[in-house]
């Protein structure tokens, strides 16, 4: 199975000038555990997590204050589309990370997650017969 049967197409673009608050209030809006953060000056993606945020909230910072470009991952793995759910899984492992952003042609074009993963490979539920006697 490739990252592309496993990815969310649903990718939340924020800003670094985006508060923390702002950003969590879109990522929980949307239902997802990360944004890509795109920084027109200096045409760079990154990408802001949950955790980012739990993080700085943890240490006391103030989320109407801080900015998501303060907090952003800079330097990002990116998968492909093409790569296998194993090569992904790699990279997170290895990485010390749960999401990836994918890129064709370098543009992003979804995210996958450590739960889109496990979804694809989880065995599928079976439902319970009722036994007939």
């Amino acid at each position: 199975m490739l990252v592309r049967d496993a990815m969310s197409t649903v990718v939340l673009t924020i800003g670094p000038t985006h508060t923390l608050r702002q950003s969590a209030q879109l990522m929980a809006a949307r239902r997802v555990g990360a944004a890509v953060v795109l920084d027109t000056e200096t045409s760079g993606l990154g990408i802001l997590t949950e955790r980012d945020i739990l993080i700085s909230i943890g240490g006391g910072q103030d989320p109407d204050v801080e900015l998501a470009g303060t907090h952003t991952t800079t330097e990002v793995v990116y998968a492909s589309p093409v790569w296998t759910l194993e090569e992904a899984a790699e990279a997170m492992t290895h990485g010390g990370f749960r999401h990836l952003i994918v890129c064709d042609d370098r543009e992003p074009v979804g995210i996958v997650s450590v739960r889109d993963i496990i979804r694809c490979w989880a065995p599928a539920r079976r439902r319970p017969t009722a036994l007939t006697g």
